[in-house]
């Protein structure tokens, strides 16, 4: 039987790694390069959870190849992310589980991603409340390929200032420079960035920009309040000539810790709920899947205009094209087992994006409606008229069989 007390010359006890693996499960995720999956790493776990801690106590874990794989991105071009193996992302949930704890209560109170104790709601929410109050303008700021171009050394030395744990700043280390596999092309060593897609990844894109940005601007700008999802950031001013002289600042501190501005997608915004265009103003902002703009919303005195946020163009892209992707004509069994299918993933979306202004989502519900038609056609064998009224027959028995019948009436 293993002790999972047991330790050897790095502080590491088995136990850690253990809960490390329970955590990567719980996580789910792709195969890296060794096509492991969590499944097939599981069947011979004591023996590879054991290896794994050997290595790492001894300090002889050498990171894998990372796995480089590209996803569109619905602004166009390609995300680029780097997916570890198995092993791999239970030795960097090990590092994880020990670091932060140590850095998180650092961090400043404005930054809201990959947080124990913060989430992208809030930073929405601080979004829409500084921009209906004080502050008139916003700086939408853009990082050119953030988590390509960190550099290594100055991302080691911020990590130090938190621990001289030797098997931390190792393995750290060679995370950051392991080179990649693009299909049988091999890259070596990196000598910048860190791939996005490991485990250890956000937490040191926030340790990073915590010295880069957040510190910085708590230093040098005390009173100019912002809001930062790792690189995805928003900065609330009181002027577009403070927008303006900020915006050079900023650009001038990234490229001191060797980022740089992305001048073309950097914006400065009007953020009042009264039309600016003829002043050429930029009157719209995108954060995080919401935009953010002046819209006539219903209250309870009627409709007014107001700037205020809902699920932007791009996340509904997305989210239709997922939904194509799904090939819901195509699935077998009951409407009661593609409900069981499709509900999981559309409360998802419906908890994130129906926070506020529901009404502004109804168009993506009826585009899912249509194709639960699709299905009831191709299953029943019947037209487009009677699997509509067979569907509505559904919902009046069953008016909470599919999720997102909440949101439109059949």
């Amino acid at each position: 039987m293993i002790d999972y007390y047991e330790t050897k010359a790095h502080p590491i006890t088995k136990r850690m790694v253990l809960e490390a693996y329970k955590k990567v499960k719980s996580n789910k995720g792709s195969a890296g390069v060794d096509e492991q999956s969590l499944e097939d790493y599981g069947k011979n776990l004591p023996q590879n959870l054991y290896k794994l801690w050997n290595r790492m106590t001894s300090g002889s874990y050498r990171p894998s190849l990372v796995k480089r794989v590209a996803i569109p991105k619905s602004s166009g071009g390609k995300r680029i992310l780097g997916i570890p193996t198995v092993e791999d992302r239970i030795a960097q949930q090990v590092v994880k589980a020990y670091l932060e704890p140590k850095v998180d209560g650092t961090f400043h109170d404005d930054s809201y991603g990959y947080r124990p104790a913060k989430n992208a709601q809030q930073a929405l929410n601080m979004v829409e409340k500084r921009c209906s109050n004080a502050y008139p303008w916003v700086l939408d700021l853009d990082i050119k390929s953030f988590f390509d171009t960190i550099d290594h050394n100055l991302m080691m030395k911020a990590v130090e200032h938190y621990t001289r744990e030797k098997w931390i700043l190792l393995y750290v280390r060679r995370w950051l420079e392991i080179g990649t596999m693009d299909g049988n092309e091999v890259v070596g060593k990196r000598l910048n960035g860190t791939p996005q897609g490991g485990v250890i990844s956000p937490l040191l894109a926030n340790i990073y920009l915590h010295f880069t940005f957040d510190k910085w601007m708590e230093l040098k700008h005390p009173y100019i309040r912002f809001e930062r999802y790792c690189d995805d950031i928003v900065v609330h001013v009181r002027s577009k000539k403070q927008a303006e002289f900020i915006k050079d600042k900023i650009s001038e501190r990234l490229t001191q810790c060797k980022l740089q501005l992305n001048e073309s997608k950097t914006q400065i915004v009007y953020c009042r709920n009264h039309n600016h265009l003829e002043r050429g103003d930029k009157v719209q902002f995108d954060f995080l899947g919401y935009t953010f703009r002046p819209r006539f919303c219903p209250t309870k005195d009627g409709w007014k205009l107001l700037f205020t946020r809902c699920m932007s163009t791009a996340a509904k892209r997305r989210v239709v094209s997922h939904l194509r992707s799904m090939r819901i004509k195509h699935q077998t069994g009951s409407i009661q087992q593609l409900a069981a299918k499709l509900n999981p993933i559309v409360r998802g979306w419906i908890n994130y994006y129906c926070k506020v202004n529901q009404w502004t989502t109804v168009k993506v519900w009826w585009i899912l409606h249509l194709k639960i038609i699709e299905w009831v056609r191709k299953s029943k064998k019947i037209g487009k008229m009677r699997a509509i009224n067979w569907l509505r027959s559904v919902y009046a028995s069953q008016p909470w069989l599919f999720a997102h019948w909440t949101f439109i009436n059949p």
